[in-house]
């Protein structure tokens, strides 16, 4: 109703249905944004390419900058360009031996790839260093690459996911979205109630982080 009252009102002023759509719009992502946060941010990957190029100058000033070359490593993977994300991450592997951040990356970008067994071996080995690495999200990582071909494994993952991530909206979101496909739509409904009633627990702080996942939760429940 609102939407259509809005568009009503900026057609009237305005004269144009195409450029009041248009603003309306603008004006519900704006809103979004500052509010709510389920729309993706239409900046990030501009910002994104930006740090890659940068990155990638400062690799060529200084060859053996190797959190460049970490970072730089992330950036790619977040792009789906796993190869040239992994050749990085070899080529710094002796400078982060005992980094758990380092080896739920590459584990992940090997999954990617298709090396299923050295890719959860490295995730898992980052994770025995630190469990709550990238808070917990490895864990999800790793039953999504299991969802089709090991339903056991990628529900011990969830519920590892879980264990770290007891008092967020977004962990039962996502693990309600796991439990979604592979089929288990009583647990799901269930990790989506969990979300939204954290939700209403959480103090007012923190409610505008987690705001966006438990609508989620919400209009995926009623589904």
């Amino acid at each position: 109703m609102f939407k259509i009252l809005g568009f009503i009102l900026l057609f009237r002023f305005i004269g144009n249905p195409f450029l009041a759509l248009l603003i309306l719009l603008i004006i519900l992502y704006v809103l979004d944004r500052r509010f709510v946060g389920i729309l993706p941010s239409i900046a990030k990957p501009f910002r994104r390419s930006r740090q890659i190029s940068k990155l990638r100058t400062t690799i060529s000033l200084n060859p053996n900058d190797v959190s460049a070359k970490f970072e730089l490593a992330r950036y790619l993977s977040e792009r789906k360009k796993f190869n040239e994300a992994k050749t990085l991450l070899l080529e710094i592997e002796d400078r982060y031996e005992q980094s758990a951040e380092y080896w739920v990356e590459i584990g992940h970008v090997n999954l990617k790839l298709g090396e299923m067994e050295e890719g959860e071996a490295q995730v898992l080995k980052g994770l025995d260093i630190n469990r709550r690495a990238q808070y917990g999200q490895p864990y999800l990582r790793l039953a999504e690459i299991f969802r089709h071909t090991d339903r056991d494994k990628a529900l011990h993952y969830v519920s590892e996911f879980q264990e770290i991530q007891s008092s967020s909206s977004e962990a039962y979101y996502l693990a309600g979205s796991m439990y979604r496909a592979l089929g288990r739509e009583e647990e799901a409904k269930g990790a989506f109630a969990e979300s939204t009633a954290i939700y209403r627990s959480l103090p007012k702080y923190k409610k505008r982080q987690e705001r966006g996942w438990a609508l989620r939760s919400f209009f995926a429940k009623m589904r």
